[in-house]
């Protein structure tokens, strides 16, 4: 398993863990809830066999997550918004998908020239660069 996809499992743990609470808080029906986590679960189980074939299945749960949960759209991971691509990206401004753009050619760069790369280090880099020519 690529370390992208490890990564990428994290952050659907997190998101999944969120999920479970509004559960928890009984914010929405119980019955759709748990059958939503089902297909979640299907997703997290999936994605390491096959990355590509997930795909689509990814871009549905994340905008359900969006649509079906309001309230915690602020909470999912931006990075897995980027990672299933498709209409996920309809939630991501201009300016952010700018930055996952930028990060994708520093990382195919870096593996053209066999260089490491640390993509939440990048991230960090470049967004600090982005506030600084915005002052």
């Amino acid at each position: 398993m690529s370390n992208v996809v490890a990564d990428h499992l994290v952050l659907l743990d997190h998101l999944r863990s969120i999920l479970v609470a509004v559960g928890e808080a009984e914010q929405v029906p119980e019955e759709s809830h748990a059958l939503f986590l089902e297909r979640f679960d299907d997703l997290r189980a999936q994605l390491p066999v096959d990355p590509i074939e997930s795909q689509y299945l990814g871009q549905d749960l994340l905008c359900q997550v969006i649509v079906r949960y309001p309230q915690i759209a602020h909470l999912v991971p931006r990075d897995l918004l980027w990672y299933f691509g498709g209409d996920c990206l309809h939630y991501m401004p201009d300016e952010e998908i700018d930055l996952y753009q930028a990060l994708e050619e520093r990382r195919f760069e870096a593996e053209q020239n066999d260089e490491p790369f640390d993509w939440n280090q990048e991230k960090q880099l470049l967004a600090m660069s982005d506030q600084d020519s915005k002052h």
